[in-house]
């Protein structure tokens, strides 16, 4: 069945806007509250802009042009996933917004971020867990159908991948309290997750059938079984090619961490065995 309801996509359209109130005033919120906690205090700048460079591409991601066509393109939804997931929350991450929160709270809201709940949700398990279910969850089962049939369930869906990914890149990037890998682990920590986006891009690249029914319906007009069929053979590709790529481009911080924990270890080694006269 042909799309009916949305405009096919042009040039023309990369100054179009979807703006809502909801994530607009959460970002801003998000913003003033980071810049407010950190005022006063010896905090790295470079952490600051991470932040609001996160708070940057999730605004691009939900109301830009990418947001306009997130659920008439599968492609351009997946390039908004990759936004959020794998550009935004590596950001966050780096931004270390935990350890922030830690030095603002009172010794009460200390206590429960140093609480079992806490220190279960950041474990690197869980962690890892979390993503290998999230990303083939929502997108090779009827949740995404669903999602585009409701807005509440896509709005949720968003602040999902932007929680996972955190949770996810904050133990790879080690910047805050919990359990800490060595630098080294957390390459492995990150090059193990690749194939999960491998499989999921795969799977939606080769499939046979259109997964998602909805798009019959929210396709552009004039789109066939077998254009839609393209999309989402082309939305796969970009997970996979993209999300491995993203995936690879986040061990370079990793590895950078990994070079001075190195450079450290051994210069304190040195001074110890000067220290004893060897």
């Amino acid at each position: 069945m042909p799309g009916t309801l949305n405009p096919t996509f042009s040039l023309h359209h990369l100054n179009q806007w979807r703006f809502a109130w909801v994530p607009t005033v959460l970002l801003v919120a998000f913003a003033a509250a980071y810049l407010y906690a950190q005022r006063g205090r010896d905090w790295p700048r470079s952490r600051t802009f991470c932040f609001l460079g996160g708070l940057l591409v999730t605004f691009l991601a939900v109301e830009s042009v990418v947001a306009v066509f997130d659920r008439t393109y599968f492609a351009d939804h997946m390039i908004q996933h990759l936004l959020l997931i794998m550009v935004a929350a590596p950001l966050f991450a780096l931004s270390a917004p935990l350890e922030l929160t830690y030095q603002v709270l009172n010794e009460r809201g200390r206590a429960v971020l140093d609480g079992r709940v806490a220190r279960a949700l950041t474990h690197p398990v869980v962690a890892f867990g979390l993503y290998a279910v999230f990303i083939p969850l929502t997108h090779l089962t009827s949740l995404f159908n669903l999602m585009l049939t409701h807005e509440a369930i896509h709005d949720v869906e968003h602040l999902g991948f932007l929680v996972v990914g955190y949770l996810f890149f904050r133990v790879a990037f080690g910047r805050e309290r919990g359990v800490a890998l060595h630098p080294g682990l957390r390459l492995v920590f990150v090059m193990v997750a690749v194939p999960v986006d491998t499989f999921t891009g795969l799977a939606l690249a080769m499939t046979s059938k259109n997964p998602f029914p909805a798009y019959r319906h929210l396709a552009p007009r004039g789109a066939t079984a077998t254009s839609i069929l393209n999309d989402v053979h082309l939305g796969g590709a970009i997970m996979w090619i993209g999300g491995d790529a993203l995936m690879l481009l986040a061990c370079v911080p990793i590895a950078v961490i990994w070079t001075r924990y190195e450079t450290q270890r051994t210069r304190a080694l040195d001074a110890e065995l000067d220290a004893q006269g060897l």
